[in-house]
């Protein structure tokens, strides 16, 4: 209000003057047309030099009043274009939050005064105001842990990359779930301009676990007060968000109102907006200390520098330690300490407009800030509910969120205009790789494949697993798409071990699959299963690239090496772990094969023995797999033999083997340059017998092949005939790249292949 008052008196002040100055221009000028009280006359006649009245003490006098009248007019000009930015600052002030973005793209209305330095709009204060540079990078730090959180981060993150103009550096305060998570994910992005580091919270727990707390954000809810102790030394400001933050607005516009703190300004917040800390919510309600209706801790800007020189730590350690006497524990982890802290120093605070912090809880008072804003900045679902929170506009809200959950992250990868990136030398290596290819190769799309960097998040959900004691377990590895979803549920019921799965879904996917997921009891059930999200990119079904993804992140002595559309028999993963110590595969290079069947009924009585099986087979229920279409795939495998066979046996190698096995967790990676449908399993056993695995047959183990529509890809290998050439080129390139790094013994494929 002061600041207000301030302004209109300026207004006021520059007005008067700049009606006075004309006058006082003219008394000065009549003033000095007068000599020894009589008037000088100003004519043109009589001011040249020939005139009898024209004297050197005149035109001295002349010359000086001809100055002074210029510097009044310039004067007087400087004074014009002052008043006219004030009256351009009015308007919006009085609209109160009426706001223009700090836009520096081509096309925006407000770029030229945004150079000027002027910033109109959602500023209680009038005056010029510096803007963000156009290539500085803003700081912004997240306290982050746990698989579900780390999903948050993502949308929110999204949502600041949508707007920003500026290169990011975040801060992530991350256990060790999280930083896993996202650093494969940030790796795997690969976004110009963004910087990303990560502080080990688990170590900053020692700081805070002393504070009793009841948020539900437990320990981690804590860690905004040690940000001084644990961000750089060097790192002067920053901005704080809360994960269950949405942004709707350019960042850079809330890292230019550090230029408004003054004095000792060193908090930037915004007004809590329910009644919490007026403690009136309910009866025997008794919220921390707070000033007034307190301050809300989900966008906070901290002047780093001088919150240390202050001795921060000191001062929320003190607080903390004299309201816990009274007060036992926290309600609201961070923000009860923060809040009590400003009530004893109001002078740390620069309160931020409303709309830098919407809150959506369920006792919000927001629509008191949005009835009169019309553009809102930040939208903060602060509440355990999230989105299922109670208010009658939360449909608009949860709408904007949902935008940013499901937006294709692959197109936020875009460089910043003028601003040059930190040179990456893995994305320089990649561009390398991608310019020595040949783009009038009719395969180039084939050989770009391999180089394609997927975006990857691991552990989509929760994921708990205790190694055995034993060292035998064993982790069933598959990969799929949406189109298979329906058969993970069956999975589940078949195989009680430890899964990895690699998901290759697009961002609006992956969110059915979270919903679908949290629907199913089975599912929801399973906290082994690890689901690991591969996002789409290109035309090709990355088939190996998934299998990778799924096999690195195995955390089993031995892996299955399955696919999705296949059903094991009861009980094979108790077998399979007892297999595992009879056939000792910790000391020998072995390879278990699991023999595969299929049925054409979408309706099977799954049979619960070898026994039953066989009798199946016998009525024609069930078949080897692709017998009729691929007999060479599993022809090896020697079915005759394991009709009758009690005791493990050894087959070889023949081409085009493709056999279902279990194996080590060392074994070799499959070929990324295979995708799509053709080949990619058949390199992958080629390359274990290349490594001299034997391969063994386990006589009581089976899986069973499920129909189900043909993929895209096998449709498209059977249609597209440059398809068929360019694998077998791919293929062809394979077992030359085999016989380099294998020599001699490598050249049995090349003699197999011909013969067969």
């Amino acid at each position: 209000m002061l600041g207000i008052c301030r302004g209109r008196r300026k207004f006021l002040a520059a007005s008067l003057t700049l009606l006075c100055i004309p006058a006082i221009t003219w008394l000065y000028l009549f003033a000095g047309s007068f000599e020894d009280g009589k008037p000088v006359s100003l004519s043109p006649l009589e001011s040249q030099p020939h005139s009898p009245r024209y004297t050197a003490s005149s035109q001295r006098e002349r010359e000086s009043l001809e100055v002074r009248v210029r510097e009044v007019e310039e004067e007087n000009r400087a004074l014009r274009r002052q008043l006219s930015l004030a009256q351009g600052h009015g308007p919006a002030h009085r609209r109160g939050n009426h706001s223009k973005t700090y836009s520096m793209e081509e096309g925006t209305g407000d770029s030229e005064n945004l150079r000027a330095g002027i910033v109109a709009g959602n500023s209680s204060e009038c005056g010029q105001q510096p803007v963000v540079e156009k290539c500085e990078t803003i700081h912004v730090a997240i306290v982050c842990a746990g698989y579900n959180a780390s999903r948050d981060v993502v949308t929110l993150v999204k949502s600041v990359l949508f707007h920003r103009r500026n290169p990011l550096h975040f801060h992530l305060i991350a256990d060790s779930i999280a930083e896993q998570i996202l650093a494969t994910l940030f790796q795997t992005w690969m976004v110009p301009a963004v910087r990303v580091d990560f502080y080990n919270a688990d170590e900053l727990k020692s700081e805070v676990s002393w504070i009793p707390n009841k948020h539900y954000s437990g320990i981690y809810g804590l860690m905004k007060l040690v940000l001084t102790k644990t961000l750089p030394a060097n790192l002067e400001r920053v901005i704080v968000l809360d994960t269950d933050i949405t942004f709707a607005t350019d960042i850079a516009e809330l890292w230019a109102v550090f230029h408004k703190f003054k004095g000792q300004q060193v908090l930037g917040l915004v007004e809590n907006q329910s009644d919490w800390y007026l403690g009136n919510l309910w009866k025997n309600h008794r919220p921390w200390p707070a000033l007034g209706r307190g301050y809300n801790t989900g966008v906070i800007l901290l002047l780093l520098d001088k919150l240390r020189k202050m001795k921060w730590e000191q001062m929320w350690r003190l607080t903390a330690e004299r309201e816990l006497m009274g007060m036992l524990s926290t309600s609201l982890a961070d923000q009860d300490i923060f809040n009590a802290v400003i009530k004893q120093n109001p002078f740390l605070v620069y309160q931020l407009p409303c709309f830098w912090n919407v809150q959506l809880s369920d006792h919000t008072r927001s629509e008191q800030c949005y009835r009169d804003v019309s553009d809102l900045k930040v939208i903060h679902w602060n509440s355990p509910k999230k989105l299922r929170v109670k208010n009658k506009h939360v449909e608009f809200f949860r709408n904007l969120y949902l935008t940013f959950l499901e937006y294709d992250g692959n197109l936020l990868r875009r460089e910043l205009f003028g601003c040059p990136s930190e040179a990456d030398v893995n994305s320089e290596n990649l561009q390398k790789q991608l310019s020595e290819l040949d783009e009038d190769d009719l395969c180039y799309e084939f050989r770009r494949e391999r180089f394609t960097v997927h975006r990857t998040h691991l552990y989509f959900l929760h994921y708990e697993y205790e190694p055995t004691s034993d060292n035998t377990d064993v982790t069933l590895v598959a990969q799929l798409s949406m189109d298979r979803l329906q058969m993970l549920e069956a999975i589940c019921k078949h195989w009680e071990g430890p899964i990895s799965l690699a998901l290759y879904l697009s961002d609006a996917e992956a969110q059915q699959f979270l919903r679908y997921a949290q629907g199913s009891e089975v599912l929801m059930g399973r906290h082994n299963v690890a689901y690991h999200i591969v996002y789409k990119e290109g035309q090709f079904y990355p088939v190996n690239l998934l299998r990778n993804v799924a096999m690195k992140h195995v955390g089993t002595p031995y892996m299955f090496l399955s696919d999705i559309d296949f059903l094991p028999m009861y009980g094979l993963y108790e077998y399979l772990r007892k297999s595992v110590i009879q056939l000792d595969l910790a000391n020998t290079k072995k390879v278990m094969i699991v023999p595969a069947f299929e049925t054409l009924r979408y309706r099977l009585s799954f049979p619960k023995s070898k026994a039953e099986l066989l009798s199946m087979l016998d009525m024609g229920t069930l078949f080897t797999f692709r017998y009729h279409v691929w007999t060479k795939g599993h022809a090896p495998t020697n079915f005759a033999k394991w009709r009758t066979a009690t005791t493990p046996y050894r087959v070889e190698w023949e081409a085009d083997f493709e056999p279902y096995v279990v194996v080590r967790r060392d074994c070799p990676e499959y070929d990324r340059r295979f995708v799509g449908f053709g080949w990619n399993k058949v390199a992958h056993i080629m390359e274990l017998d290349a490594q001299e695995y034997e391969f063994i047959v386990l006589p009581n183990a089976y899986m069973i092949h499920m129909p189900h529509a043909p993929s895209f890809d096998i449709t498209k290998f059977r249609s597209n005939k440059q398809y068929r050439i360019c694998l077998k080129t791919l293929k062809e390139e394979f077992q030359q790249d085999m016989s380099r790094r294998y020599g001699f013994a490598a050249l049995k494929y090349l003699t197999a292949e011909n013969n067969s």
